[in-house]
């Protein structure tokens, strides 16, 4: 018999691995953080206190009263030294022989003997005042008395008491015993009052000397951006510039360096003061720290700019105030003023304003013009305004070039008889070959009888680097481009400069970044006036401008690119230059290109029309007729003296010769004969207009037959 075997507890199936129990594991918990020891918080506790704003306002303000008194102190001590003494007079003698100044020196030293002779006059006085005192005094108690007898004398009599005699004095008696117990009631509040009293009078003069370290003054104060020039400023930045001998001379001078200065005069937007160095310190070596002489007036290095006057071992400062160079000028008067007109032998052009806020007229007869400096600075709206104002005489002609091509002398255009706009190898060619014809029409005035007067004309090259690094060649082989006699830009620019201002025949050049390669040396130096913006270096601005104008303190490699835009510095006999100098800094009026278009329009209506050529047109078949109607423009008649000018403006190699017999004879075989208006030989543009119809006409019934 089998048994059967019962199972009390059921099998469970092994646990697989993923109904494996979880096992925790248990971390102990971090050790505790060590108490931070009450030394190091007491520390941090104090530091927090001592750095805090609270406490350091509250440091300096403590540092700051304390000191006003204490310099007050010594200000009223060096004050009452120098009323007793000779010190102010043996200061001024040093500063004087300190700064090579004998007959300064000698003056003083007369100074400090009549002080000395005086004083000693004043000392054997007092010699005899005790006995003089005393006698004065015995005389006037004695005086008093009587009086005072004489008056109780009188008031007896008036009112028959005999004990009126003695009222008055009695009185006087009581008045001064009321005057005694004042001062002892006063004395003593007045003797522990009197010693705060005083310091209080010394902190007040501390306190407008402002006699305390920088450091500890007011915010307010501290913050001396735009502080006024004063002598004392301008003497301690001289001091500070790292100059020895300056800095020892400024020492034995004492508190007098100021004699170094001139007066301190209002400049425009600053002030100017000249300054003479003492002996043994050169002007270069204060021209070479303009940055750090700046700094020490408290002012940005493009607000001190550093002239040489006329006078020996000086050095003129101009200080301009703090931010006025970042304000704009006005707008140009050819914005402002519509009746403004142009004189080109006797005017003047509005080009902007000197630093010190006068205008800057420039004189444009006979001068050769070049401004240059780094892009995007206003060369092209510098250049611009004074085409402009030209413009608005009616003689002047103008051929203009613009290498850019972006459109900047779009407004000339029926204003020039050449305009030239495009920076290709095939417009630098063009713009050669206008200069070249400006180099004929100079020969044809040379040639002219003398005494022959000649309008201006004026070849306008903007962008000229371009024409100079031009690599394109001609048929014979002559570069347009470069620096060498074959190239024929650079020649025509050489050929200008040596003759045409004498035939009122000017080359005006802008250009950019200037190199030896994009602005030849005798190129640039053919010019009588010669204007930078800002520029990269010395030796850049050294060849914008000539090494006199830079030795002199022209400096624009130091005015700030982007931000001095439209500041030229500018080297020329055509503006007003103050004595001594080689060059003066102007800020050109702005026109913007819409302004420019508006008074080119009223230029161009004081004109009776001029056809612009676009580009230079040579050995080709013309068409007399046609020419004379597209010269005459928009004017009903013209006379036939301007004609002849505008034709040859227009093709010199077909029209040049012409005479006023070749233009008459061409018209009357057109039936549009000159004829006299005002008693002068005219042109008028409704015959000549006929004529080309009428020609027009027969010539299409020719071609129908």
């Amino acid at each position: 018999m089998s048994e059967n075997v019962v199972h009390l507890h059921k099998h469970a199936d092994p646990p697989t691995p993923d109904t494996a129990p979880t096992v925790l594991t248990v971390v102990p918990d971090a050790p505790p953080t060590p108490p931070v020891p009450l030394w190091v918080r007491s520390g941090r506790a104090a530091k927090t206190v001592a750095t805090h704003e609270s406490t350091r306002a509250t440091m300096r303000a403590a540092a700051r009263h304390s000191l006003y008194t204490f310099n007050g102190g010594r200000i009223v001590a060096r004050r009452a030294w120098d009323g007793r003494t000779g010190s102010r007079y043996e200061r001024m003698i040093r500063a004087a022989e300190a700064a090579g100044n004998l007959e300064a020196a000698e003056e003083w030293e007369e100074r400090l003997q009549r002080f000395r002779a005086a004083r000693h006059h004043r000392r054997m006085d007092l010699l005899h005042s005790p006995v003089e005192a005393a006698k004065g005094a015995a005389v006037g108690a004695g005086m008093s008395i009587g009086v005072l007898v004489g008056l109780g004398v009188v008031m007896a009599l008036n009112t028959g008491h005999v004990g009126d005699v003695i009222t008055p004095l009695s009185a006087t008696v009581d008045f001064i015993a009321l005057l005694i117990r004042i001062v002892q009631v006063v004395w003593g509040p007045a003797l522990a009052i009197g010693p705060f009293l005083a310091l209080f009078a010394l902190w007040s003069v501390g306190r407008k000397q402002q006699a305390a370290p920088n450091w500890a003054l007011p915010a307010n104060v501290r913050s001396d951006e735009g502080e006024p020039i004063t002598p004392s400023i301008v003497v301690k930045a001289l001091r500070d510039l790292g100059v020895p001998a300056l800095r020892n001379a400024i020492k034995e001078m004492g508190d007098a360096g100021a004699s170094m200065l001139g007066p301190i005069r209002i400049a425009g937007c600053g002030v100017e003061v000249d300054v003479t160095l003492p002996s043994g310190v050169s002007t270069v070596e204060v021209q070479n720290r303009r940055r750090k002489l700046a700094e020490n007036l408290t002012r940005h290095e493009h607000e001190v700019f550093i002239t040489l006057p006329q006078a020996a071992r000086t050095v003129r400062l101009w200080i301009a105030d703090s931010g006025a160079l970042d304000e704009p000028i006005g707008p140009s008067p050819l914005v402002t003023d519509e009746s403004l007109t142009a004189d080109y032998a006797k005017g003047r052009a509005p080009w902007g304003q000197d630093l010190r806020g006068d205008a800057a007229l420039l004189s444009l007869y006979q001068r050769m013009l070049l401004v240059t400096g780094l892009s995007n600075q206003g060369k092209t709206a510098a250049l611009r305004a004074l085409a402009l104002w030209l413009a608005f005489d009616r003689s002047a002609e103008f051929r203009i070039a613009d290498l850019k091509g972006v459109g900047d002398w779009d407004m000339f255009d029926g204003l020039a008889t050449v305009l030239i706009q495009g920076p290709t190898d095939e417009h630098v060619i063009e713009a050669t070959e206008m200069v070249e014809d400006g180099v004929e029409e100079m020969n044809r005035r040379l040639q002219a009888p003398p005494g022959t007067t000649f309008p201006p004309l004026i070849l306008l090259v903007d962008e000229a680097q371009v024409a100079f690094m031009c690599p394109a060649r001609d048929e014979q082989k002559r570069f347009y481009g470069g620096s060498k006699a074959t190239s024929r830009y650079f020649t025509a620019c050489r050929k200008l400069h040596n003759q045409g201002r004498a035939v009122n025949v000017l080359l005006w050049q802008g250009t950019q970044d200037p190199t030896d390669q994009n602005l030849p040396k005798l190129v640039r130096e053919g010019a009588h006036t010669r204007a930078s913006l800002a520029l990269g270096t010395e030796s850049q601005a050294r060849m914008a401008l000539g090494d006199k104008a830079v030795d002199g303190g022209a400096a624009p490699h130091l005015l700030r690119q982007g931000l001095d835009q439209g500041t030229l510095v500018v080297a020329s006999s055509g503006i007003d230059i103050p004595a001594g100098q080689a060059s003066i800094t102007v800020r050109t009026h702005y026109i913007s290109t819409d302004d420019a278009k508006e008074i080119a329009n009223r230029a161009k209506a004081l004109r009776d029309g001029v056809t612009t050529l676009h580009a230079i047109e040579r050995d080709e078949e013309r068409d007399p007729l046609a020419d004379i109607a597209s010269v005459l423009g928009t004017a009903s008649r013209v006379l036939t003296a301007d004609v002849l000018k505008r034709l040859s403006a227009l093709s010199e190699d077909a029209y040049g010769t012409w005479t006023p017999g070749d233009l008459k004879r061409v018209l009357e075989d057109a039936g549009a004969e000159p004829y006299k208006s005002d008693g002068r030989m005219v042109v008028g543009r409704d015959r000549v207009s006929r004529a080309l119809a009428n020609r027009d006409e027969d010539g299409s019934a020719s071609a129908d037959g």
